[in-house]
């Protein structure tokens, strides 16, 4: 089975339908995923590449963007080597109002339990697990 990475344009395609012809290529290429024809790997950088194009330029919400990508990230056919984290992160920017970024950060703090961080972004007050010190 051949093996490649897909990035976030083609994801942003077949999410939205815009525009038509690059989307219809890009439900193909998914098609092909789908039957078992090819494995797709899906970075963590092109999520959050995904998340702001999504968020910023289509004006998707957490709510819309996180279980469209999550299910995208969970496929059996998607590979994405920090599927874990990318999940984890994907729930804490949908139910706790932060930037994905911020929670992919905050996921990987946990992991490597280091609970500090150095920020003048007060999102990170919304998560539980993570000590905000302000530069200052």
């Amino acid at each position: 089975m051949r093996r490649a990475y897909v990035d976030a344009n083609v994801i942003i395609r077949f999410v939205t339908n815009d525009p038509t012809d690059m989307a219809e290529a890009a439900a193909e290429l998914f098609r092909r995923v789908d039957d078992g024809e090819l494995e797709l790997i899906v970075d963590p950088i092109v999520i959050a590449e995904c998340v702001w194009v999504l968020s910023s330029f289509y004006g998707f919400g957490p709510k819309e963007v996180a279980p469209l990508l999550a299910s995208l990230v969970a496929g059996d056919r998607i590979v994405c080597f920090e599927k874990e984290d990318t999940l984890r992160a994907l729930g804490l920017y949908e139910n706790k109002n932060v930037d994905f970024i911020d929670a992919y950060l905050a996921v990987r703090m946990m992991r490597h339990r280091v609970h500090d961080i150095y920020s003048f972004d007060t999102h990170f007050d919304r998560l539980a697990s993570v000590n905000r010190l302000d530069p200052q």
